[in-house]
């Protein structure tokens, strides 16, 4: 069994005390006389047991205090020495400070109890004043220093507690920013694709067209779309450039879109699909004095409709392409439903992303979206509360 080692500073408090309590001897300056063991040597053993109990009072608190509590009672037996006394108050401290939790709490009611047994003992044994002073001492020298040990304890514990708090608090608040900012990211990609996406499938699709058809008037028609899209492009690049470098305020610089643009999303579908043989019709069910949805609620309706005429133009077959909006019972329905078969004429390449964002969009406020093929059309199905809670969510 190896012993634990003693603390450099426990052990200084040792050498000195010890040192300082032999001084007193050498001076025959002892506490009291006329005891069991008047030897001037007696007084040296309880004087040195201490002295070594003050080397481990932090290491072992517990055996430090019951050794000591022996050598204590040794000391009364002898001429005494004060420099025990005082080592034993400062073990008594340290078995509260350092010691378990359990006899932390004990050894304050513990002293407190001899205190009380110690004065009513010499009350009824002498009975008379000197019999209180006695038990004054004792408390002095052993509940005093227990009661100081517990209020030490006690703000450590809580001091400790608060940094730990602290810790946490800071991991939370780390946490939270690093959550903001992959949210933020993924808001910044499903922006940046529903902007882009729907404009270069289009430059895309004219362009490969305007390469594969030698007619004047075919590459006329597919460089004024071209360039058309580039310009819608840019605008909506500079609106979202222009957020981004936005720092004040809530105001988004810049117009967001909303469901009342809805027709002009359908005439630049209907501009960039004609090539490919298809038509897109707008069936807007809602009512003419329905209130304002909230924004973040419109803009998701209207990317969602963006994006899957990106899809129908990218990959559709020649047909119809239906786009329903309407309102009632406090959510917000769009439905998208366009033909699939061979396509023929030039496509553009998909990588999925488009679907992604859109359940992305639904599922942030609450709603459902679901995208499947069934009986030769492709049909996409968005349901989006259209309370204000869903625009406070988002």
């Amino acid at each position: 069994m190896t012993l634990p080692r003693p603390h450099p500073h426990d052990l200084l408090l040792a050498v000195a005390g010890f040192a300082i309590g032999l001084l007193l001897w050498s001076f025959g300056l002892y506490t009291t006389g006329d005891r069991v063991f008047d030897q001037r040597w007696a007084a040296l053993v309880p004087l040195a047991v201490m002295a070594a109990m003050e080397a481990v009072r932090r290491t072992m608190p517990r055996t430090a205090l019951a050794v000591g509590t022996l050598a204590i009672v040794a000391d009364q037996f002898t001429n005494g020495n004060l420099v025990t006394v005082l080592m034993f108050t400062d073990v008594v401290y340290a078995a509260v400070v350092y010691g378990p939790p359990a006899s932390a709490r004990r050894v304050p009611y513990s002293t407190g109890l001899v205190t009380v047994a110690v004065t009513v003992g010499f009350l009824v044994w002498w009975q008379n004043a000197i019999a209180l002073l006695v038990g004054v001492i004792t408390g002095m020298v052993s509940f005093l220093p227990a009661l100081t040990g517990a209020v030490v304890r006690n703000h450590r514990e809580a001091a400790d507690a608060a940094r730990l708090r602290a810790g946490q608090t800071a991991l939370l608040a780390e946490m939270d920013r690093a959550q903001a900012v992959v949210a933020e990211r993924a808001r910044m990609a499903r922006e940046l694709h529903d902007m882009v996406a729907n404009h270069l499938s289009a430059i895309a699709i004219h362009s490969t067209a305007a390469l594969s058809l030698d007619e004047p008037a075919t590459t006329r028609q597919a460089l004024t779309v071209i360039r058309e899209n580039s310009v819608a492009g840019l605008t909506e690049m500079r609106r979202l450039i222009g957020l981004l470098r936005d720092s004040g305020g809530d105001a988004e610089p810049g117009a967001v879109p909303s469901l009342d643009a809805l027709d002009g999303l359908i005439a630049r579908a209907r501009a960039n699909g004609a090539p490919g043989g298809l038509d897109f019709v707008l069936e807007d069910t809602r009512p003419a004095d329905a209130e304002a949805l909230p924004a973040p609620v419109e803009l998701a309706a209207y990317r969602i409709v963006q994006e899957s005429l990106t899809n129908a133009v990218k990959h559709a077959s020649p047909g119809t392409v239906t786009v329903r909006v309407g309102c009632g019972d406090g959510v917000l329905t769009v439905a998208v439903d366009s033909p699939c078969g061979k396509r023929p004429g030039p496509s553009a390449p998909g990588s999925g992303a488009g679907l992604v964002g859109m359940r992305e969009r639904a599922e942030l406020l609450g709603g459902e979206f679901r995208a499947a093929a069934e009986a030769a059309v492709w049909q996409v199905r968005a349901v989006l509360p259209a309370d204000e809670k869903a625009g406070n969510d988002a």
